[in-house]
């Protein structure tokens, strides 16, 4: 038989929570009422709250849990399942979830009776569709389509309409499709109105709008997702993908500082600490970069993706101080079976040094490394779309060694190949993930050949692709100046400055701004 429908903060029992107020996790609060007993239902609940906030470990664990104290409670085993698919990262284990269920029973038909009501069945229904036979691509249609009827027949599982959102996001297999993005969102503001206070709603929410053109609807959610689920580091982290994609520096070093746990001296490279360098270096605090990135080359071997990560905040560290003799340069970062857009970038940023210092022989030696990287990569998945970056990463730096050589229309032709490359790419959050966007070096390239008009097009263009960006906003500054835009000059100047207001002190591009605005009237 069905509970009554309970509001639950992770535990919501009268006789538990004087106990475990002072440990219990703030994680948000749902209505999700299954026929599970108390006991069972309360690491349920937590399990649920942990999923929407994509902490899939610990959410996996309260599942168990909730199984151990009821071995027949049908729906724990079917929030297991759950956390083996990440459908925004188009990730899945099939067959680490097909085991939890296999411990419910040994068929869907007997898996299915252990489920009391309509509804619970429903779900477990939906979730074998999700882990049944054939493609990833066709079982992720399928359970989309099976939530959708879940949600029609139970209009008021606000539980459901959030699982069927997410289902609608990955979809594309972790490409962004704008109007299906946007259909989620309407399916996910709805309860986020109904339920302020719903962790899957407002996450949900930021991602449906994490690109520069609808961040601003976001960030009612942003703003809330941190004090909705401020115990999940996740939900800390979560709301910069916003901040991020609006230039809010401080609130994307704070965000990640949190994302990053009270030690962040111990923490390996991940995508939290990678965001937190990136918020660094467009603060102008060059030198607290440099301290969290050798920070994370010390805890290199702690995550499962830390080489890459690290090599990865090298180059956005390198690129974006411009310190082309860096000592990091030297560390032997083994990128040995990592992902063609990883060598990619971190080839094209040794070539770039290397190209800064004249040191030619190396940039040479580079350009074939990135020309044998796109050459050798392996043949793109049915339904996958490939990998832009390599490409635009190798087109880019034949423009900056043709330039070197002297012949800049070559350069400049090269180098809008590369930014129409990056244009056509689907938008993707975060730092940009070709390390050096296009627009921006092709602004530089030109303002380097006497186009300054041409250049500052350039700069405005990347400022729209990612707001607030320090290298652009100064670009912008030099090309408008040099093109006799005084106006234009002076605000991306007085703009750089604004969001340097933490930057270190002696850092040549805020006297170059301060002796500008000078001028000014």
């Amino acid at each position: 038989m069905t509970r009554p429908s309970m509001r639950w903060s992770w535990i919501a029992l009268p006789c538990l929570a004087a106990v475990l107020s002072a440990q219990t996790p703030r994680l948000g609060t749902i209505d999700f009422p299954t026929s599970g007993p108390p006991a069972a239902q309360a690491p349920f609940i937590h399990g649920v709250l942990l999923l929407h906030s994509f902490e899939y470990q610990d959410a996996a664990r309260a599942f168990r849990e909730a199984q151990r104290v009821d071995p027949g409670f049908a729906l724990a085993y079917w929030g297991e399942a759950m956390t083996y698919t990440h459908p925004l990262w188009d990730e899945q284990d099939a067959n680490a979830a097909r085991a939890a269920l296999q411990r419910l029973g040994p068929t869907p038909q007997a898996r299915r009776a252990k489920a009391p009501t309509p509804r619970e069945r429903a779900y477990l229904n939906a979730v074998e569709i999700l882990y049944g036979d054939g493609p990833k691509a066709r079982r992720d249609t399928a359970y989309s389509r099976a939530m959708e009827r879940l949600v029609a027949r139970f209009p008021g599982d606000r539980e459901a309409q959030v699982f069927y959102a997410a289902s609608l996001l990955g979809l594309s297999q972790g490409v962004r499709n704008v109007p299906t993005y946007m259909r989620a969102a309407v399916i996910v503001g709805r309860v986020f109105r109904n339920n302020p206070d719903h962790p899957g709603a407002a996450h949900l929410l930021i991602h449906c709008y994490d690109d520069p053109i609808h961040a601003p609807l976001g960030l009612p959610a942003a703003r809330a997702y941190s004090k909705i689920a401020p115990d999940a580091a996740h939900a800390q982290h979560m709301t910069t993908h916003i901040f991020l994609a609006l230039g809010m520096w401080d609130e994307v070093v704070s965000q990640n500082e949190l994302a990053s746990g009270s030690d962040p001296a111990t923490r390996a490279p991940d995508h939290y600490t990678q965001w937190l360098g990136y918020g660094y270096l467009q603060q102008g605090r060059y030198a607290e970069a440099r301290r969290h990135l050798e920070r994370m080359r010390d805890n290199v071997d702690k995550g499962r993706r830390g080489r890459a990560v690290l090599a990865q905040m090298r180059a956005e560290y390198v690129v974006n101080t411009e310190q082309w003799d860096s000592p990091s340069l030297q560390w032997n970062i083994d990128l040995t079976a990592v992902r063609a857009r990883d060598a990619a970038v971190d080839a094209f940023v040794a070539g770039l040094s290397a190209l800064k210092r004249g040191d030619r022989a190396v940039a040479d030696r580079t350009l074939e490394d990135l020309a044998a990287i796109n050459r050798d990569r392996a043949p793109v998945a049915p339904g996958q779309e490939r990998d832009a970056v390599p490409a635009i990463l190798e087109t880019g730096f034949r423009a900056l060694l043709r330039e070197a050589e002297g012949a800049a229309g070559d350069a400049v032709a090269l180098m809008r190949q590369a930014a129409a490359l990056e244009d056509a790419m689907p938008v993707e959050f975060g730092p940009p993930a070709d390390v050096k966007p296009a627009h921006e070096l092709l602004g530089e390239i030109l303002l380097r050949t006497g186009r300054p008009k041409e250049a500052q097009r350039e700069f405005a263009r990347q400022l729209q692709l990612a707001p607030k960006r320090a290298l652009s906003l100064l670009g912008l500054g030099r090309a408008a100046a040099a093109a006799g835009d005084g106006a234009t000059a002076a605000r991306a100047y007085a703009e750089l400055r604004a969001i340097w207001h933490r930057a270190d002190p002696d850092r040549p591009e805020l006297a170059e701004a301060a002796r500008f605005l000078a001028t000014r009237p």
